[in-house]
């Protein structure tokens, strides 16, 4: 755990720096709702774009597509989502807050999960031990209900019963939707896989733990076709490269953890679940997920379509219908728990420096030039290595004239480089280039800014 990383702290420096801020602000704000700010999508993008590159691009075999928001209400119902998808919710008798059972409980139990028990179970928990309210301190409780988390709307003018749709849950649905139709235009054969990133929807309590679980959010997934016999060879083949891409992010491993599902709290569609965990400042969270949803998808959509979802071996001509393995990376969650592990505070000269130490590719500001004082010649020629650089990299301007103030905002956002282009660059065409983690600085010839810089993005 990031120990300098509070949730208050890395919240205030989101808003004040640019990368996150509280929804509809003017209007008191909307609970469990982020608008991301102009570096919090920059850095939000590069994750999504580097997670496409190594998944869809770097796999011959898994393919992307972007589908609908809203689906067919009948795809809910044929997934189990319309009887499955719930909450266990508890109302405080006295001061009417309402909170989700299996918060309640682990919050005030140690080393306990309950995700998944049965409603009479959570109830009897919270009463055997006498768990109070946060808000009022009462410990009287209505009994756990439970509350689909399915976003209702209504398609058309009149809200009838027969308009009724959702937003989207999850995005998996999507892709099983186009299952036959990615059979019949692309060239794939089993094992493949079908990708996408985009928003989902979930009508839940949450804790406000800022972006880790919110109404709305990204999430990157795909699903894995394979032969039922394989599942296990996949299933432990997909767990290193998570893993392993989590670290390439940057992300220190001694925050994360695997853990497995215990049966009891798995979702209805899977056999086998295990989430990668990192351990915020409020304990260990799920980031990634990585499920064995078997083939109960497309053997319920069969089942309620009536469409054939078998798919027939080219070679033996064997029909069977493929088992998923699924990996979920949640992006908005990814990209909040990026920014609690990249945050450091450091002393330096007896102040403070706020430093967030990302890797160099998800960035979201890669150099930034400035004019070592507010002379109009440095100016001129800072702003010609601004305009060569940004070609091929996202690069800021600064001339407030302070050099430190300039340093310590770049450390703040988290640039790994800053230019500095002072009287003597008018002499001997070079720069001074300071490096954002350890503070370092040299001397480099203009001419030769791009090849120094390609080598230290490329590694």
């Amino acid at each position: 755990m990031n120990k300098s990383a509070t949730l208050e702290k890395i919240t205030a420096w989101a808003k004040r720096r640019g990368f996150i801020y509280p929804s509809s602000e003017i209007y008191g704000g909307l609970a469990n709702a982020w608008d991301w700010g102009p570096y919090g999508t920059e850095l939000k993008n590069n994750i999504r774009d580097i997670w496409w590159k190594r998944f869809v691009h770097g796999h011959d075999e898994i393919v992307g597509i972007d589908s609908s928001i809203i689906l067919n209400s009948k795809v809910w119902e044929a997934s189990g989502h319309t009887a499955s998808f719930a909450d266990a919710l508890v109302d405080c008798k006295n001061c009417k807050n309402r909170t989700r059972a299996d918060h309640l409980i682990e919050d005030n139990i140690k080393d306990i999960k309950v995700e998944g028990l049965p409603l009479e179970e959570l109830t009897k928990l919270i009463k055997e031990n006498n768990l109070k309210c946060p808000i009022c301190g009462k410990s009287d409780w209505t009994d756990a209900r439970a509350f689909n988390q399915l976003f209702e709307t209504h398609i058309g003018i009149v809200p009838e019963s027969k308009s009724l749709a959702y937003l989207r849950g999850e995005i998996a649905q999507g892709l099983f939707m186009n299952y036959k139709n990615i059979l019949n235009s692309m060239r794939v054969r089993v094992p493949f896989g079908i990708a996408q990133h985009g928003k989902a929807f979930r009508n839940e309590i949450t804790k406000g733990q800022l972006v880790h679980r919110t109404l709305e959010f990204d999430l990157m997934e795909f699903e894995y076709f394979i032969k039922e016999e394989n599942w296990e060879e996949v299933y432990a083949y997909w767990e290193k490269e998570m893993w392993q891409f989590a670290l390439d992010l940057g992300i220190r491993e001694e925050n994360l953890r695997w853990r497995e599902h215990e049966e009891f709290e798995r979702s209805h569609y899977s056999k086998m679940t295990k989430d990668i965990e990192y351990d915020y400042p409020f304990g260990f969270k799920e980031m990634f997920g990585l499920a064995y949803r078997t083939d109960f998808d497309l053997k319920n959509h069969m089942k309620h379509s009536g469409v054939d979802m078998n798919y027939t071996d080219p070679k033996t001509n064997e029909k069977f219908i493929p088992h998923v393995v699924e990996p979920t990376f949640g992006l908005s969650r990814l990209t909040g728990v990026i920014l609690f592990d990249a945050y450091h505070e450091e002393e330096v000269n007896g102040k403070t420096r706020v430093v967030m130490k990302f890797a160099h590719e998800i960035a979201p500001v890669k150099i930034a030039v400035f004019p070592l004082q507010r002379d109009d010649k440095l100016k001129v020629e800072a702003k010609k290595i601004h305009a060569t650089l940004k070609q091929n990299y996202n690069c800021e301007f600064d001339d407030s004239g302070n050099i430190g103030k300039m340093y310590r905002r770049q450390d703040e956002i988290g640039t790994p480089f800053c230019i500095t282009i002072d009287f003597d660059s008018l002499e001997d065409n070079a720069v001074t280039i300071r490096e954002r983690d350890t503070m370092a600085q040299e001397r480099i010839e203009i001419s030769k800014l791009q090849e120094y810089f390609e080598a230290k993005f490329k590694s």
